[in-house]
């Protein structure tokens, strides 16, 4: 399907990430649609920025150029929370071959070598930084990626619908203006759109800042000056059960690249829905993916571990049944399009876990599947609602351990995490409960140094990680030290000091000692 040598092609995508024809991998997925839709691709991967021969091998696109980081921001990729390059770790160096600000640079490459040819923006670090934000790497507001780049067209989202419609305007020398999911750069501004601070009043102050992080939605015609010009944002598109059976249901040979080992534990991974409920302080997937529920069929799911068992390479092992909260399919509402309210505090929120029951039931008993692993973590709290489910988890989908996030213990800081959730104690128990003739444990990812957590806090969490531990269990493992990114609530709380939701005033560890510290103490608890 795609070609990577030659010419005459329809869209040229760049991905800072290697390529594979999976559902897993984003390039692979735009450049599968693309595809299905009748249009020619090409792929660069991970380009030399420093010269011009990968950017011309396949010599300039019909209609567009597609450029993305992949699936985390380039600068996450190259940099601890502590702002150490990961390439010069003594202990573990990584070097992503991608540069800083990736899709920027990929964008200036594009534009000196192949002038006037249509530039498109996409995946996670295009979508984070499509208005004024915080860049913790400069410790200062940057403008949105659209306008410094001066490419023409922004893709936030998955980006596969969007994608189609911006081949076929292009291919119809059509405007590219008021494609759903997308962000263009307009001169005047439509009297439909509502107006956040602009880029000159955010940089200046945190009280624009936080009314513009406070109107963020994916939902709604949002647009924001910078300079001369407004930065459009157009709604997400509607995504449906069909859209993602259709995406999902693509050939993809899930071939795995031997320059890209790190996939090879998710080749045979099924996704089941896309969006997260929780709407966590610190996560970027409500501005990204969303914070609703859109799950697949089980037909078109049990339909595809069916193909799954006809691969060479499978050895009758699902490697991971889920999505980015692996216990929210079949959570979806019908006003997920209209409802701006917290699902997880809906009374109407199915909870009982009964359409992903039977997907489970069915999906390992396919002929020739021997084990379907669900490795993507859960929110324990809803696990805790049906003990059926939890059960079911336990006894045929775990692989000797199960993911969760408690993330802190202080009620303080889950508070600014929007993390309220039951005591942590209750689910244990009900996990114990249900494994009691059996050797399976927890995987407990804990987080130090986020606004609103200082030393006490961090004693706090420590004597409740060393009693964990003296109970037999493993909990230091997954402890992380906060990094601020683009759009978060979190983020907005790290630069202004203050609570965005309550304006009260938040302690936050911003040197790099006070975070050390706080980790330090977990260490010595």
């Amino acid at each position: 399907m795609i070609a990577l040598k030659g010419s005459g092609f329809d869209v040229i995508l760049i991905s800072g990430e290697p390529y594979a024809d999976h559902p897993l991998s984003g390039v692979g997925v735009i450049a599968r649609v693309l595809d299905a839709k009748g249009y020619r691709v090409g792929v660069i991967e991970r380009p030399d920025w420093k010269g011009d021969a990968d950017f011309k091998k396949l010599g300039p696109p019909r209609l567009f150029f597609g450029l993305t980081a992949g699936s985390i921001d380039s600068m996450l990729v190259n940099y601890t929370a502590l702002k150490r390059a990961r390439s010069k770790d003594e202990h573990d160096p990584y070097a992503s071959g991608m540069p800083d600000r990736a899709v920027l640079v990929y964008a200036n490459k594009v534009r000196q070598l192949f002038p006037g040819a249509p530039i498109v923006l996409g995946g996670i670090e295009a979508s984070l930084r499509r208005f004024a934000h915080y860049d913790y790497w400069e410790n200062k507001v940057r403008r949105s990626l659209l306008i410094d780049s001066r490419s023409d067209i922004l893709v936030y989202g998955p980006g596969e619908l969007q994608a189609i419609e911006i081949a076929r305007r292009l291919a119809d020398k059509e405007d590219l203006a008021g494609i759903l999911g997308t962000c263009v750069a307009r001169k005047e501004l439509p009297p439909e759109f509502a107006e956040i601070p602009s880029f000159e009043d955010v940089g200046a102050g945190p009280d624009a800042f936080i009314r513009a992080q406070n109107a963020f939605s994916n939902r709604r015609p949002l647009a924001q000056r910078h300079d001369s010009r407004y930065v459009l944002q157009h709604p997400m598109p509607g995504y449906t059960t069909g859209d993602l059976d259709w995406i999902y249901g693509l050939p993809f040979s899930r071939k795995v690249p031997a320059h890209f080992p790190e996939f090879k534990m998710a080749q045979f991974s099924v996704v089941t829905h896309r969006g997260c409920l929780g709407r966590c302080s610190f996560c970027s997937l409500a501005l990204h993916q969303g914070d609703r529920i859109v799950s697949r069929s089980e037909g078109s799911i049990l339909d595809e571990i069916r193909r799954l068992t006809k691969h060479p390479d499978f050895k009758g092992t699902v490697d991971d049944l889920g999505g980015p909260t692996a216990n929210m399919y079949g959570m979806d509402c019908k006003s997920r399009e209209r409802c701006e309210k917290n699902c997880l505090g809906c009374k109407r929120l199915e909870r009982s876990h009964r359409r992903l029951i039977e997907l489970m039931r069915k999906a390992r008993a396919v002929p020739g599947v021997k084990k379907v692993f669900v490795r993507s973590g859960i929110r324990y709290d809803l696990a805790m609602e049906s003990e059926e489910y939890l059960r079911e988890l336990s006894e045929h989908h775990l692989s000797g351990l199960l993911k969760i996030a408690p993330e802190h213990v202080s009620p303080g800081v889950l508070r600014l995490m929007n993390k309220d959730v039951p005591p942590l104690e209750e689910f244990r128990r009900a996990f114990k409960k249900a494994n009691q003739d059996r050797k399976q444990h927890l995987k407990y990812y804990f987080m130090v140094a986020h606004p609103g957590s200082g030393p006490n806090e961090a004693r706090e969490l420590a004597r409740e990680v060393g009693r964990l531990e003296r109970e037999g269990e493993r909990p230091a493992e997954g402890v992380q030290i906060f990094t601020p990114t683009p759009m978060t609530v979190s983020t907005c709380m790290y630069h202004t000091g203050l609570d965005p939701i309550t304006g009260a005033k938040v302690h936050v560890p911003r040197t790099f000692a006070e975070k050390k510290e706080q980790k330090r103490i977990l260490s010595r608890r």
